[in-house]
């Protein structure tokens, strides 16, 4: 029971890490011009702020699709943990192929991560909110909800054949976990202006 948990919990995180980590990458390597061009709407406030920057964006994509590529490389080699054997991402159900099914998968978990969060401070900022203000328990889905949404319309065979509702279970639930550690450790490194 333990081990089926385990495994459970550790393909969960493998499938998720194109999403989970563009977010990241973009605070991390993000900066320039901002996407919004610093415009803003009739109500007064700016369409997303100087938090969603052009070179974030690219950033996020790039990194994340390094991830996937590199997820990929690792199951060619035979890569398993604690005996568990990963899923890839392409339609096939092949785990090592690297084909354009994987390639549409992994972008459209990375770049569905980041429009999920991008609309979010689109929403943030029209109630008021300014960048950096929590808004608990939104901003903890808000790139999970961009990630799946995307991915379910470019890549459902693939979605269909992977997830169960138990790891969709998982990633609900340590979703908020993770997405709370990783920002603390971007605060502590100065990359991040606040803790959540």
């Amino acid at each position: 029971m333990l081990a089926e948990i385990v495994s459970v919990i550790l393909v969960s995180l493998w499938v998720m890490l194109p999403a989970y980590l563009p977010n990241s990458f973009a605070a991390l390597f993000g900066g320039g011009k901002p996407i919004d061009f610093g415009k803003t709407l009739k109500d007064g406030r700016r369409i997303l702020g100087d938090g969603k920057t052009f070179g974030g964006f690219f950033a996020g994509i790039f990194w994340g699709l390094m991830t996937g590529l590199f997820q990929i490389w690792l199951l060619s080699k035979g890569f398993t943990l604690f005996g568990i054997s990963f899923p890839g991402f392409s339609a096939t159900g092949v785990p090592d192929a690297l084909d354009f099914s994987a390639i549409v998968t992994i972008m459209s978990l990375s770049v569905g991560a980041l429009l999920g969060d991008m609309a979010m401070s689109f929403v943030k900022r029209r109630i008021g909110l300014q960048r950096g203000a929590a808004l608990p328990g939104v901003d903890q889905y808000d790139f999970l909800a961009g990630a799946f949404i995307l991915t379910a319309l470019t890549s459902w065979t693939w979605m269909s054949q992977t997830f169960t509702p138990w790891m969709l279970v998982v990633i609900i639930v340590l979703t908020p976990i993770l997405h709370l550690g990783t920002n603390i450790v971007g605060y502590k490194l100065k990359i991040k202006n606040e803790p959540w």
